[in-house]
Protein backbone atom coordinates (compact mmCIF):
# COMPACT_ATOMS: atom_id res chain seq x y z
CA UNK A 1 0.00 0.00 0.00
CA UNK A 2 3.02 2.43 0.79
CA UNK A 3 3.89 1.70 -2.95
CA UNK A 4 0.69 2.65 -4.17
CA UNK A 5 0.10 5.93 -2.35
CA UNK A 6 2.69 7.28 -3.65
CA UNK A 7 0.70 7.65 -6.81
CA UNK A 8 -2.40 9.13 -4.38
CA UNK A 9 -0.58 11.60 -2.33
CA UNK A 10 -0.66 14.46 -4.67
CA UNK A 11 -4.13 13.94 -5.58
CA UNK A 12 -5.71 13.32 -2.15
CA UNK A 13 -8.64 16.06 -2.53
CA UNK A 14 -9.97 14.25 -5.09
CA UNK A 15 -9.39 10.37 -3.67
CA UNK A 16 -11.45 12.00 -1.07
CA UNK A 17 -14.02 14.08 -2.55
CA UNK A 18 -15.04 11.33 -5.15
CA UNK A 19 -16.49 9.40 -2.56
CA UNK A 20 -17.77 12.04 -0.21
CA UNK A 21 -19.89 12.88 -3.81
CA UNK A 22 -21.10 9.57 -4.11
CA UNK A 23 -21.95 9.51 -0.28
CA UNK A 24 -24.29 11.87 -1.07
CA UNK A 25 -26.17 10.46 -3.61
CA UNK A 26 -26.45 7.42 -0.95
CA UNK A 27 -28.42 9.65 1.27
CA UNK A 28 -30.06 10.74 -1.98
CA UNK A 29 -31.00 6.69 -2.55
CA UNK A 30 -32.32 5.88 0.30
CA UNK A 31 -34.66 8.90 1.09
CA UNK A 32 -36.45 8.38 -2.02
CA UNK A 33 -38.41 5.32 -0.95
CA UNK A 34 -39.46 6.48 2.27
CA UNK A 35 -40.42 10.10 1.13
CA UNK A 36 -42.77 7.93 -1.60
CA UNK A 37 -44.04 4.98 1.39
CA UNK A 38 -45.93 8.04 2.76
CA UNK A 39 -47.43 9.21 -0.44
CA UNK A 40 -48.36 5.25 -0.69
CA UNK A 41 -49.35 5.34 2.69
CA UNK A 42 -51.81 8.76 2.77
CA UNK A 43 -53.68 7.83 -0.86
CA UNK A 44 -54.07 4.25 0.75
CA UNK A 45 -55.85 6.09 4.32
CA UNK A 46 -57.48 8.53 2.01
CA UNK A 47 -55.40 11.43 3.75
CA UNK A 48 -53.60 12.96 0.80
CA UNK A 49 -54.00 16.67 0.48
CA UNK A 50 -53.13 18.84 -3.11
CA UNK A 51 -50.67 20.68 -0.43
CA UNK A 52 -49.65 17.13 0.90
CA UNK A 53 -48.80 15.79 -2.53
CA UNK A 54 -46.62 18.87 -3.51
CA UNK A 55 -44.59 19.40 -0.77
CA UNK A 56 -43.17 15.39 -0.99
CA UNK A 57 -42.69 16.30 -4.77
CA UNK A 58 -41.03 18.86 -4.10
CA UNK A 59 -38.74 17.42 -1.39
CA UNK A 60 -38.46 14.08 -4.25
CA UNK A 61 -37.06 16.71 -7.20
CA UNK A 62 -34.71 18.56 -4.95
CA UNK A 63 -33.47 14.96 -3.35
CA UNK A 64 -32.91 13.80 -7.07
CA UNK A 65 -31.04 17.43 -7.86
CA UNK A 66 -28.79 16.47 -5.10
CA UNK A 67 -28.58 13.29 -5.86
CA UNK A 68 -27.75 14.66 -9.66
CA UNK A 69 -25.19 16.50 -7.85
CA UNK A 70 -23.14 14.04 -6.00
CA UNK A 71 -23.39 11.50 -9.09
CA UNK A 72 -21.78 13.84 -11.10
CA UNK A 73 -18.97 15.17 -8.72
CA UNK A 74 -18.18 11.76 -7.73
CA UNK A 75 -17.89 10.91 -11.65
CA UNK A 76 -15.69 13.68 -11.92
CA UNK A 77 -13.21 13.45 -9.14
CA UNK A 78 -13.24 10.03 -9.41
CA UNK A 79 -11.89 9.86 -13.21
CA UNK A 80 -9.63 12.80 -12.08
CA UNK A 81 -8.07 10.90 -9.32
CA UNK A 82 -7.68 7.81 -11.66
CA UNK A 83 -6.20 9.15 -14.55
CA UNK A 84 -3.94 10.93 -13.03
CA UNK A 85 -2.84 7.70 -10.76
CA UNK A 86 -2.78 6.11 -13.70
CA UNK A 87 -0.29 8.58 -15.81
CA UNK A 88 1.76 8.92 -12.48
CA UNK A 89 2.12 5.14 -12.27
CA UNK A 90 3.26 4.67 -16.00
CA UNK A 91 5.63 7.13 -16.07
CA UNK A 92 7.35 5.65 -13.46
CA UNK A 93 7.61 2.19 -14.69
CA UNK A 94 9.15 3.80 -17.74
CA UNK A 95 11.47 5.47 -16.17
CA UNK A 96 12.31 2.44 -14.38
CA UNK A 97 12.70 0.62 -17.58
CA UNK A 98 14.86 3.11 -18.95
CA UNK A 99 17.19 2.50 -15.79
CA UNK A 100 17.20 -1.05 -16.89
CA UNK A 101 20.38 -2.72 -17.41
CA UNK A 102 20.62 -4.80 -20.56
CA UNK A 103 20.64 -7.89 -18.25
CA UNK A 104 17.23 -6.32 -17.11
CA UNK A 105 15.77 -6.43 -20.14
CA UNK A 106 16.76 -9.87 -21.00
CA UNK A 107 14.28 -10.77 -18.50
CA UNK A 108 11.23 -9.18 -19.96
CA UNK A 109 10.06 -9.50 -23.63
CA UNK A 110 9.15 -6.43 -25.38
CA UNK A 111 6.10 -7.39 -25.73
CA UNK A 112 5.72 -7.84 -22.10
CA UNK A 113 6.95 -4.35 -21.44
CA UNK A 114 4.70 -2.99 -23.93
CA UNK A 115 1.46 -4.82 -22.24
CA UNK A 116 2.42 -4.18 -18.66
CA UNK A 117 3.33 0.02 -19.41
CA UNK A 118 -0.32 0.12 -21.32
CA UNK A 119 -2.92 -2.34 -20.89
CA UNK A 120 -1.79 -3.50 -17.23
CA UNK A 121 -1.51 -0.21 -16.07
CA UNK A 122 -4.84 0.55 -17.62
CA UNK A 123 -6.63 -2.10 -15.86
CA UNK A 124 -5.18 -0.64 -12.48
CA UNK A 125 -6.57 2.54 -13.40
CA UNK A 126 -10.38 1.58 -14.13
CA UNK A 127 -10.00 -0.51 -10.76
CA UNK A 128 -9.41 2.78 -9.13
CA UNK A 129 -12.05 4.63 -10.92
CA UNK A 130 -14.47 1.91 -9.85
CA UNK A 131 -13.08 2.01 -6.09
CA UNK A 132 -14.07 5.59 -5.31
CA UNK A 133 -17.15 5.71 -7.21
CA UNK A 134 -18.42 2.18 -5.41
CA UNK A 135 -16.36 1.73 -2.57
CA UNK A 136 -18.29 4.11 -0.37
CA UNK A 137 -21.42 3.74 -2.78
CA UNK A 138 -22.00 0.59 -2.40
CA UNK A 139 -21.46 -0.55 1.44
CA UNK A 140 -22.93 2.70 2.30
CA UNK A 141 -26.39 2.02 0.43
CA UNK A 142 -25.91 -1.46 1.92
CA UNK A 143 -25.85 -0.17 5.48
CA UNK A 144 -28.51 2.79 5.17
CA UNK A 145 -30.85 0.67 2.97
CA UNK A 146 -30.55 -2.05 5.56
CA UNK A 147 -31.08 0.08 8.62
CA UNK A 148 -34.03 1.82 6.91
CA UNK A 149 -35.84 -1.83 5.85
CA UNK A 150 -35.00 -2.86 10.11
CA UNK A 151 -36.67 0.28 10.91
CA UNK A 152 -39.91 -0.35 8.66
CA UNK A 153 -40.34 -4.21 9.71
CA UNK A 154 -37.56 -6.05 12.35
CA UNK A 155 -39.31 -9.25 11.87
CA UNK A 156 -38.64 -9.17 8.05
CA UNK A 157 -35.98 -8.41 7.61
CA UNK A 158 -34.91 -12.06 8.80
CA UNK A 159 -34.40 -13.08 4.85
CA UNK A 160 -31.29 -11.30 5.09
CA UNK A 161 -30.26 -13.34 7.17
CA UNK A 162 -30.13 -16.45 4.55
CA UNK A 163 -29.02 -14.69 1.06
CA UNK A 164 -26.30 -12.34 2.41
CA UNK A 165 -24.47 -15.21 3.74
CA UNK A 166 -25.45 -17.27 0.35
CA UNK A 167 -24.30 -14.63 -2.08
CA UNK A 168 -20.60 -14.12 0.27
CA UNK A 169 -20.33 -17.36 -0.22
CA UNK A 170 -20.91 -17.79 -4.31
CA UNK A 171 -19.28 -14.30 -5.07
CA UNK A 172 -16.31 -15.87 -2.74
CA UNK A 173 -16.03 -19.05 -5.01
CA UNK A 174 -16.31 -16.96 -8.25
CA UNK A 175 -13.50 -14.56 -7.14
CA UNK A 176 -11.10 -18.01 -6.16
CA UNK A 177 -12.18 -19.35 -9.65
CA UNK A 178 -11.25 -16.14 -11.59
CA UNK A 179 -8.09 -14.95 -10.19
CA UNK A 180 -5.91 -17.25 -11.82
CA UNK A 181 -7.63 -17.56 -15.34
CA UNK A 182 -6.91 -13.58 -15.77
CA UNK A 183 -3.15 -13.82 -14.96
CA UNK A 184 -3.40 -16.64 -17.45
CA UNK A 185 -5.35 -14.17 -19.75
CA UNK A 186 -2.13 -11.45 -19.24
CA UNK A 187 0.20 -13.67 -20.41
CA UNK A 188 -1.84 -14.56 -23.34
CA UNK A 189 -1.55 -10.75 -24.05
CA UNK A 190 2.08 -10.59 -23.37
CA UNK A 191 2.48 -13.63 -26.27
CA UNK A 192 -0.08 -11.64 -28.83
CA UNK A 193 1.78 -8.44 -28.47
CA UNK A 194 5.05 -10.44 -28.79
CA UNK A 195 4.19 -11.90 -32.07
CA UNK A 196 2.34 -8.69 -33.83
CA UNK A 197 5.46 -6.48 -32.68
CA UNK A 198 7.91 -9.03 -34.27
CA UNK A 199 5.86 -10.16 -37.08
CA UNK A 200 4.66 -6.09 -38.03
CA UNK A 201 8.29 -4.93 -37.45
CA UNK A 202 10.06 -7.56 -39.88
CA UNK A 203 7.05 -7.00 -42.75
CA UNK A 204 10.06 -6.77 -45.28
CA UNK A 205 11.37 -10.54 -44.30
CA UNK A 206 8.49 -11.82 -43.87
CA UNK A 207 7.32 -11.05 -47.54
CA UNK A 208 10.71 -11.05 -48.56
CA UNK A 209 10.71 -15.40 -47.13
CA UNK A 210 7.33 -15.30 -48.46
CA UNK A 211 6.02 -16.58 -45.40
CA UNK A 212 2.79 -15.06 -45.27
CA UNK A 213 0.76 -17.64 -44.76
CA UNK A 214 3.46 -18.97 -42.07
CA UNK A 215 3.51 -15.55 -39.83
CA UNK A 216 -0.96 -15.90 -40.66
CA UNK A 217 -0.61 -19.25 -38.69
CA UNK A 218 1.32 -18.18 -35.92
CA UNK A 219 -0.88 -15.24 -35.50
CA UNK A 220 -4.07 -17.01 -35.11
CA UNK A 221 -2.70 -19.51 -33.05
CA UNK A 222 -1.47 -16.48 -30.63
CA UNK A 223 -4.61 -15.37 -31.18
CA UNK A 224 -6.76 -18.06 -30.58
CA UNK A 225 -4.90 -18.94 -27.03
CA UNK A 226 -6.09 -15.43 -26.28
CA UNK A 227 -9.60 -16.11 -26.72
CA UNK A 228 -9.75 -19.35 -24.84
CA UNK A 229 -8.12 -17.63 -21.81
CA UNK A 230 -10.31 -14.99 -22.25
CA UNK A 231 -13.20 -16.91 -22.75
CA UNK A 232 -12.41 -19.04 -19.85
CA UNK A 233 -12.12 -15.50 -17.24
CA UNK A 234 -14.99 -14.24 -18.44
CA UNK A 235 -16.76 -17.77 -18.31
CA UNK A 236 -16.90 -16.92 -14.67
CA UNK A 237 -17.50 -13.54 -14.29
CA UNK A 238 -21.03 -14.59 -16.83
CA UNK A 239 -22.07 -16.85 -14.59
CA UNK A 240 -21.99 -14.17 -11.35
CA UNK A 241 -24.53 -11.99 -13.15
CA UNK A 242 -27.41 -14.85 -13.32
CA UNK A 243 -26.88 -16.14 -9.97
CA UNK A 244 -27.06 -12.75 -8.62
CA UNK A 245 -30.07 -12.12 -10.43
CA UNK A 246 -31.54 -15.38 -9.22
CA UNK A 247 -30.88 -14.82 -5.75
CA UNK A 248 -32.30 -11.24 -6.09
CA UNK A 249 -35.45 -12.09 -7.42
CA UNK A 250 -35.46 -15.21 -4.39
CA UNK A 251 -35.09 -12.95 -1.52
CA UNK A 252 -37.89 -10.14 -3.51
CA UNK A 253 -40.52 -13.49 -3.70
CA UNK A 254 -39.91 -14.08 -0.05
CA UNK A 255 -40.70 -10.57 1.31
CA UNK A 256 -43.12 -10.19 -1.19
CA UNK A 257 -45.03 -13.63 0.42
CA UNK A 258 -44.16 -12.62 3.99
CA UNK A 259 -44.82 -9.09 3.82
CA UNK A 260 -48.56 -9.60 1.72
CA UNK A 261 -49.27 -11.55 4.52
CA UNK A 262 -48.26 -9.63 7.00
CA UNK A 263 -49.98 -6.55 5.32
CA UNK A 264 -53.49 -8.27 4.74
CA UNK A 265 -53.20 -9.23 8.87
CA UNK A 266 -52.93 -5.43 9.02
CA UNK A 267 -49.75 -5.12 10.58
CA UNK A 268 -48.02 -3.22 8.13
CA UNK A 269 -49.08 -0.89 5.74
CA UNK A 270 -48.76 -1.00 1.57
CA UNK A 271 -46.49 2.23 1.36
CA UNK A 272 -44.23 0.45 3.97
CA UNK A 273 -44.19 -2.96 1.87
CA UNK A 274 -43.43 -1.21 -1.27
CA UNK A 275 -40.32 0.98 0.78
CA UNK A 276 -39.13 -2.21 2.43
CA UNK A 277 -39.12 -4.01 -1.04
CA UNK A 278 -37.13 -1.46 -2.55
CA UNK A 279 -34.59 -1.11 0.16
CA UNK A 280 -34.12 -4.98 -0.29
CA UNK A 281 -33.54 -4.62 -4.02
CA UNK A 282 -31.21 -1.91 -2.97
CA UNK A 283 -29.08 -3.99 -0.47
CA UNK A 284 -29.08 -7.11 -3.30
CA UNK A 285 -27.91 -4.81 -5.27
CA UNK A 286 -25.28 -3.52 -3.22
CA UNK A 287 -23.94 -6.70 -3.10
CA UNK A 288 -23.69 -7.31 -6.42
CA UNK A 289 -21.83 -3.95 -6.53
CA UNK A 290 -19.45 -5.16 -4.14
CA UNK A 291 -18.75 -8.69 -5.56
CA UNK A 292 -18.50 -6.57 -8.89
CA UNK A 293 -15.47 -4.29 -7.18
CA UNK A 294 -14.16 -7.44 -6.18
CA UNK A 295 -14.38 -9.35 -9.10
CA UNK A 296 -12.89 -6.16 -11.31
CA UNK A 297 -10.23 -6.12 -8.37
CA UNK A 298 -9.27 -10.05 -8.92
CA UNK A 299 -8.47 -9.02 -12.72
CA UNK A 300 -6.76 -5.84 -11.40
CA UNK A 301 -4.66 -8.08 -8.96
CA UNK A 302 -2.68 -9.60 -12.02
CA UNK A 303 -1.92 -6.28 -13.31
CA UNK A 304 -0.88 -5.26 -10.26
CA UNK A 305 1.71 -8.23 -9.60
CA UNK A 306 2.60 -7.67 -13.19
CA UNK A 307 4.02 -4.06 -12.23
CA UNK A 308 5.27 -4.86 -8.98
CA UNK A 309 7.90 -6.88 -11.50
CA UNK A 310 8.96 -4.52 -13.26
CA UNK A 311 9.13 -1.69 -10.47
CA UNK A 312 10.74 -4.33 -7.94
CA UNK A 313 12.93 -5.47 -10.74
CA UNK A 314 16.47 -4.76 -9.00
CA UNK A 315 18.88 -3.38 -11.19
CA UNK A 316 22.14 -4.69 -11.34
CA UNK A 317 24.31 -1.59 -12.82
CA UNK A 318 23.97 1.67 -10.93
CA UNK A 319 26.47 4.54 -9.96
CA UNK A 320 24.65 4.55 -6.00
CA UNK A 321 28.32 3.56 -5.21
CA UNK A 322 30.30 5.42 -7.40
CA UNK A 323 33.84 7.03 -5.78
CA UNK A 324 33.94 9.85 -8.64
CA UNK A 325 30.27 10.65 -9.75
CA UNK A 326 31.72 13.66 -10.64
CA UNK A 327 34.38 12.49 -13.14
CA UNK A 328 34.29 13.01 -16.88
CA UNK A 329 35.73 10.78 -20.17
CA UNK A 330 38.64 12.80 -20.39
CA UNK A 331 41.17 11.09 -22.47
CA UNK A 332 39.55 7.99 -24.17
CA UNK A 333 42.20 5.05 -22.58
CA UNK A 334 41.02 1.95 -22.07
CA UNK A 335 42.37 -1.63 -19.97
CA UNK A 336 40.97 -4.68 -18.96
CA UNK A 337 41.93 -6.62 -16.14
CA UNK A 338 41.54 -10.04 -16.01
CA UNK A 339 37.75 -9.56 -17.34
CA UNK A 340 35.49 -12.59 -16.97
CA UNK A 341 32.06 -12.65 -18.11
CA UNK A 342 28.70 -14.95 -18.05
CA UNK A 343 25.19 -14.08 -19.21
CA UNK A 344 23.80 -16.99 -17.79
CA UNK A 345 25.65 -17.08 -14.24
CA UNK A 346 25.09 -20.60 -13.12
CA UNK A 347 26.52 -21.60 -16.49
CA UNK A 348 30.27 -22.85 -16.01
CA UNK A 349 30.83 -21.51 -19.51
CA UNK A 350 32.13 -18.09 -19.56
CA UNK A 351 31.38 -15.44 -22.83
CA UNK A 352 34.68 -13.52 -21.72
CA UNK A 353 37.68 -15.08 -20.42
CA UNK A 354 40.30 -13.62 -18.51
CA UNK A 355 40.74 -10.52 -21.18
CA UNK A 356 43.74 -8.40 -20.19
CA UNK A 357 44.63 -5.24 -22.94
CA UNK A 358 45.34 -1.54 -22.66
CA UNK A 359 44.06 0.69 -25.24
CA UNK A 360 45.92 3.82 -25.20
CA UNK A 361 44.32 7.49 -25.47
CA UNK A 362 43.28 8.45 -29.04
CA UNK A 363 44.39 5.03 -30.37
CA UNK A 364 42.39 3.42 -33.80
CA UNK A 365 41.76 -0.45 -32.51
CA UNK A 366 40.06 -3.01 -34.72
CA UNK A 367 38.75 -6.69 -32.92
CA UNK A 368 37.96 -9.06 -35.42
CA UNK A 369 37.19 -12.71 -34.62
CA UNK A 370 34.58 -15.44 -35.68
CA UNK A 371 30.87 -15.11 -34.61
CA UNK A 372 29.96 -15.47 -31.04
CA UNK A 373 33.61 -14.86 -29.81
CA UNK A 374 32.60 -11.87 -27.48
CA UNK A 375 33.65 -9.16 -29.50
CA UNK A 376 29.95 -7.57 -28.98
CA UNK A 377 29.96 -8.34 -25.21
CA UNK A 378 33.72 -6.84 -24.97
CA UNK A 379 33.00 -3.69 -25.92
CA UNK A 380 29.98 -3.72 -23.93
CA UNK A 381 31.96 -3.77 -20.73
CA UNK A 382 33.24 -0.14 -21.33
CA UNK A 383 29.83 1.88 -21.43
CA UNK A 384 28.94 -0.56 -18.79
CA UNK A 385 26.08 -1.96 -20.64
CA UNK A 386 26.92 -5.27 -18.86
CA UNK A 387 29.27 -5.63 -15.91
CA UNK A 388 32.15 -7.83 -15.57
CA UNK A 389 31.51 -10.92 -13.32
CA UNK A 390 35.57 -10.98 -12.69
CA UNK A 391 38.57 -8.41 -13.01
CA UNK A 392 37.39 -5.16 -14.06
CA UNK A 393 37.48 -2.58 -16.70
CA UNK A 394 39.30 0.73 -16.41
CA UNK A 395 38.74 3.92 -18.73
CA UNK A 396 41.32 6.91 -17.83
CA UNK A 397 42.80 4.91 -14.91
CA UNK A 398 39.31 4.67 -13.29
CA UNK A 399 37.32 1.90 -12.65
CA UNK A 400 33.77 2.02 -14.86
CA UNK A 401 31.99 1.25 -11.61
CA UNK A 402 33.22 4.41 -9.93
CA UNK A 403 31.75 6.66 -12.87
CA UNK A 404 28.13 8.03 -12.44
CA UNK A 405 26.37 6.61 -15.59
CA UNK A 406 25.83 9.71 -17.14
CA UNK A 407 29.25 11.07 -17.15
CA UNK A 408 30.54 7.81 -18.16
CA UNK A 409 28.11 7.31 -20.92
CA UNK A 410 28.12 10.71 -22.12
CA UNK A 411 32.01 10.27 -23.29
CA UNK A 412 31.20 7.42 -25.28
CA UNK A 413 29.43 7.02 -28.74
CA UNK A 414 28.36 3.55 -29.86
CA UNK A 415 26.99 2.37 -32.70
CA UNK A 416 25.18 -0.52 -32.14
CA UNK A 417 25.13 -4.11 -33.87
CA UNK A 418 21.58 -3.61 -34.61
CA UNK A 419 21.20 0.10 -36.08
CA UNK A 420 17.93 2.09 -34.86
CA UNK A 421 16.28 4.97 -36.27
CA UNK A 422 13.09 6.68 -34.21
CA UNK A 423 10.29 7.82 -35.46
CA UNK A 424 10.83 12.03 -36.63
CA UNK A 425 12.80 13.92 -39.28
CA UNK A 426 16.48 12.43 -40.23
CA UNK A 427 18.01 15.79 -38.25
CA UNK A 428 15.62 14.95 -34.62
CA UNK A 429 17.33 11.62 -34.82
CA UNK A 430 21.20 13.32 -35.26
CA UNK A 431 20.07 15.21 -32.60
CA UNK A 432 20.41 12.49 -30.41
CA UNK A 433 24.07 12.81 -30.60
CA UNK A 434 23.52 16.49 -29.45
CA UNK A 435 20.63 18.45 -29.28
CA UNK A 436 21.95 21.73 -29.49
CA UNK A 437 24.04 21.26 -32.75
CA UNK A 438 23.43 23.83 -35.28
CA UNK A 439 22.26 23.02 -38.77
CA UNK A 440 26.13 23.33 -40.09
CA UNK A 441 27.50 21.27 -37.69
CA UNK A 442 25.22 18.26 -38.59
CA UNK A 443 25.72 18.85 -42.23
CA UNK A 444 29.40 18.36 -41.66
CA UNK A 445 29.40 15.91 -39.12
CA UNK A 446 26.76 13.78 -41.95
CA UNK A 447 29.30 14.51 -44.88
CA UNK A 448 32.03 12.44 -42.52
CA UNK A 449 29.69 9.58 -42.09
CA UNK A 450 29.09 9.38 -45.68
CA UNK A 451 25.62 10.74 -44.89
CA UNK A 452 25.28 14.17 -46.25
CA UNK A 453 25.04 13.44 -49.66
CA UNK A 454 22.07 10.85 -50.15
CA UNK A 455 20.24 13.36 -47.18
CA UNK A 456 20.23 15.98 -49.50
CA UNK A 457 18.84 14.27 -52.28
CA UNK A 458 15.71 13.80 -50.43
CA UNK A 459 12.61 16.13 -51.14
CA UNK A 460 12.76 17.50 -47.60
CA UNK A 461 16.54 17.17 -47.04
CA UNK A 462 16.98 16.84 -43.42
CA UNK A 463 13.54 17.41 -42.28
CA UNK A 464 12.16 13.83 -43.88
CA UNK A 465 10.43 11.90 -41.92
CA UNK A 466 11.71 8.88 -40.59
CA UNK A 467 9.21 6.20 -40.31
CA UNK A 468 8.72 3.89 -37.03
CA UNK A 469 12.64 1.43 -36.79
CA UNK A 470 13.87 3.15 -39.87
CA UNK A 471 11.97 1.20 -42.94
CA UNK A 472 12.05 4.13 -45.17
CA UNK A 473 16.17 3.94 -46.11
CA UNK A 474 18.40 1.30 -46.96
CA UNK A 475 20.39 -0.60 -44.69
CA UNK A 476 23.34 1.27 -45.66
CA UNK A 477 22.08 4.70 -45.47
CA UNK A 478 20.60 3.79 -41.90
CA UNK A 479 23.79 2.79 -40.60
CA UNK A 480 25.44 5.90 -41.95
CA UNK A 481 23.15 7.91 -39.70
CA UNK A 482 23.74 6.42 -36.99
CA UNK A 483 27.64 6.69 -37.23
CA UNK A 484 26.90 10.43 -37.60
CA UNK A 485 24.42 10.41 -34.68
CA UNK A 486 27.43 9.25 -32.30
CA UNK A 487 29.61 11.28 -34.56
CA UNK A 488 27.88 14.27 -33.30
CA UNK A 489 28.44 13.05 -30.09
CA UNK A 490 31.90 14.19 -30.09
CA UNK A 491 32.95 11.46 -27.75
CA UNK A 492 36.32 10.71 -26.07
CA UNK A 493 35.73 7.12 -27.12
CA UNK A 494 33.71 6.07 -29.90
CA UNK A 495 32.96 2.34 -30.76
CA UNK A 496 31.71 1.01 -34.65
CA UNK A 497 30.09 -2.60 -34.18
CA UNK A 498 29.81 -4.26 -37.20
CA UNK A 499 28.19 -0.83 -38.49
CA UNK A 500 29.81 -0.63 -41.65
CA UNK A 501 28.45 -3.86 -42.77
CA UNK A 502 25.77 -2.77 -45.28
CA UNK A 503 27.95 0.09 -47.18
CA UNK A 504 30.12 -0.27 -50.28
CA UNK A 505 33.90 -0.80 -49.52
CA UNK A 506 34.93 2.72 -51.11
CA UNK A 507 32.22 4.46 -48.79
CA UNK A 508 33.67 2.67 -45.77
CA UNK A 509 36.87 3.84 -46.63
CA UNK A 510 35.82 7.18 -46.80
CA UNK A 511 34.35 6.93 -43.59
CA UNK A 512 37.48 5.70 -42.00
CA UNK A 513 39.53 8.69 -43.68
CA UNK A 514 36.89 10.87 -41.87
CA UNK A 515 37.54 9.70 -38.22
CA UNK A 516 41.53 10.41 -38.98
CA UNK A 517 40.56 13.68 -39.32
CA UNK A 518 37.60 14.54 -37.27
CA UNK A 519 38.36 12.07 -33.94
CA UNK A 520 42.08 12.86 -33.77
CA UNK A 521 42.15 12.85 -30.44
CA UNK A 522 39.23 9.81 -29.68
CA UNK A 523 40.08 6.47 -29.25
CA UNK A 524 38.29 4.08 -32.20
CA UNK A 525 37.28 0.95 -31.43
CA UNK A 526 35.92 -1.41 -35.09
CA UNK A 527 33.99 -4.53 -34.41
CA UNK A 528 34.30 -6.19 -38.27
CA UNK A 529 33.91 -9.06 -40.12
CA UNK A 530 36.17 -7.74 -43.10
CA UNK A 531 39.50 -7.46 -42.40
CA UNK A 532 39.75 -4.17 -45.26
CA UNK A 533 38.10 -2.55 -42.17
CA UNK A 534 40.70 -3.30 -39.79
CA UNK A 535 43.54 -3.33 -41.63
CA UNK A 536 44.90 0.16 -41.17
CA UNK A 537 44.43 0.30 -37.12
CA UNK A 538 46.95 1.03 -34.93
CA UNK A 539 46.33 -2.71 -33.36
CA UNK A 540 44.03 -5.22 -34.09
CA UNK A 541 42.43 -8.08 -31.21
CA UNK A 542 41.71 -11.40 -32.61
CA UNK A 543 39.31 -12.73 -30.47
CA UNK A 544 38.00 -16.49 -30.61
CA UNK A 545 35.61 -18.26 -28.36
CA UNK A 546 35.97 -15.42 -25.45
CA UNK A 547 39.70 -15.53 -25.26
CA UNK A 548 42.18 -13.26 -26.98
CA UNK A 549 44.68 -15.25 -29.52
CA UNK A 550 46.55 -12.38 -30.91
CA UNK A 551 47.25 -8.60 -30.29
CA UNK A 552 49.43 -7.01 -33.40
CA UNK A 553 49.52 -4.83 -36.28
CA UNK A 554 48.00 -6.38 -39.83
CA UNK A 555 51.40 -6.93 -40.79
CA UNK A 556 52.67 -8.52 -37.46
CA UNK A 557 49.05 -11.06 -37.23
CA UNK A 558 49.65 -12.44 -41.02
CA UNK A 559 52.41 -13.40 -39.65
CA UNK A 560 52.19 -14.37 -36.28
CA UNK A 561 48.26 -15.92 -36.03
CA UNK A 562 46.97 -18.62 -37.71
CA UNK A 563 43.27 -18.11 -37.53
CA UNK A 564 44.14 -13.74 -38.64
CA UNK A 565 45.57 -15.28 -41.46
CA UNK A 566 42.77 -17.48 -42.25
CA UNK A 567 40.72 -14.97 -42.30
CA UNK A 568 42.46 -12.73 -44.87
CA UNK A 569 43.52 -15.41 -47.03
CA UNK A 570 40.08 -16.76 -46.91
CA UNK A 571 38.39 -12.96 -47.57
CA UNK A 572 41.34 -11.71 -50.31
CA UNK A 573 41.18 -14.89 -51.84
CA UNK A 574 45.08 -15.14 -51.77
CA UNK A 575 47.72 -16.15 -49.42
CA UNK A 576 49.33 -14.00 -47.43
CA UNK A 577 53.50 -13.65 -47.96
Amino acid sequence: MKKWFKYIRPYLPYFILGPLCMIVEVIGEVIMPRLLSVVINSANAGTLTSGTSLKIMAEMIATALVMMAGGIGGAYFGSKASVNFGADLRADMYKRVQAYSFANIDKFSTGSLVTRLTNDVTQIQNFVNMLLRMALRAPGMMIAALIMAVSIKPELSTVFAVSIPVLAVIVGCIIRTAHPRFRNMRKRVDALNTFVQENVTNIRVVKSFVREEYSEKGFRKVNADLKEAGLSAFRVVILMQPVMTLLMNLTVLAVVLIGGRIVLSNGMEIGDLSAFITYVTQILVSLVMVSFILMIASNANSAADRIREVLNEPIDLSDEDAAEPDRLVERGEIEFRNVSFRYYKESEEKVLNGISLKIPAGSTVGIIGSTGSGKSTLVSMIPRLYDADEGEVLVDGVNVKDYALVNLRDGIGMVLQKNTLFSGTIEENLRWGDAEATEEEIRTIAEYAQADSFVSSFPDGYGTMIDQGGTNVSGGQKQRLCIARALLKKPKILILDDSTSAVDTATESEIRKAFRGSLKGSTKIIIAQRISSVMDADEIIVLNEGEITGIGTHEELLKTNTEYREIYESQSGKEAV
